[in-house]
């Protein structure tokens, strides 16, 4: 029930605009969009519970957030769908996630950067595994051993393709 609410008060927060947008992502592809729901809630519920300082905020768990939440996307809309459908939409998904609820330059650096990391992730590990077979374990652990190399973003020039990256909220 209190997903429920969440989800209803984002929307009736959005301008028409943006619902008109997000309109125009869902509606074409409503089982991808069913899919990254769950995903969504998935990732933020795992997250939140190994994460539970820095899930929400700008800090490790959020990068973990981010780029399992795009793993997340990227393994049930392929079991559904060709990799590079899923690929792609979850591309235009967290892209415009970013866009519709925007960040400080920075924070949506960050963001863009951790999706980009989850999704170069999934692809990288598809090749080992058939797509049907893959478990949400596969992504948590992987991440979490990612994460003792990930970077501190500083400013909007840093360049840490590879890496998961954080701000530092000292």
């Amino acid at each position: 029930m209190r997903t429920f609410s969440i989800f209803f008060n984002t929307i009736r927060s959005m301008s028409l605009k943006k619902i008109m947008r997000l309109l125009s992502l869902v509606l074409p592809h409503p089982l991808f969009s069913l899919l990254s729901f769950h995903a969504t809630l998935q990732a933020y519920s795992i997250a939140q519970k190994k994460f539970p300082k820095t899930a929400s905020t700008n800090g490790i768990g959020n990068a973990f957030r981010h780029a399992l939440w795009c793993c997340f996307i990227m393994m049930y809309c392929c079991k559904i769908s060709s990799p590079e459908k899923a690929l792609a939409f979850c591309k235009r998904m967290t892209d415009l996630h970013e866009e519709l609820f925007p960040n400080k330059p920075l924070e949506t650096k960050m963001d863009l950067h951790n999706n980009k990391f989850g999704m170069d992730y999934f692809m990288e590990l598809l090749p080992g595994i058939h797509r049907q077979f893959f478990e949400k374990s596969f992504f948590i652990d992987g991440l979490e051993k990612k994460m003792k190399t990930a970077k501190i973003l500083k400013n909007l020039d840093d360049d840490f393709d590879g890496f998961l990256v954080y701000l530092d909220e000292k």
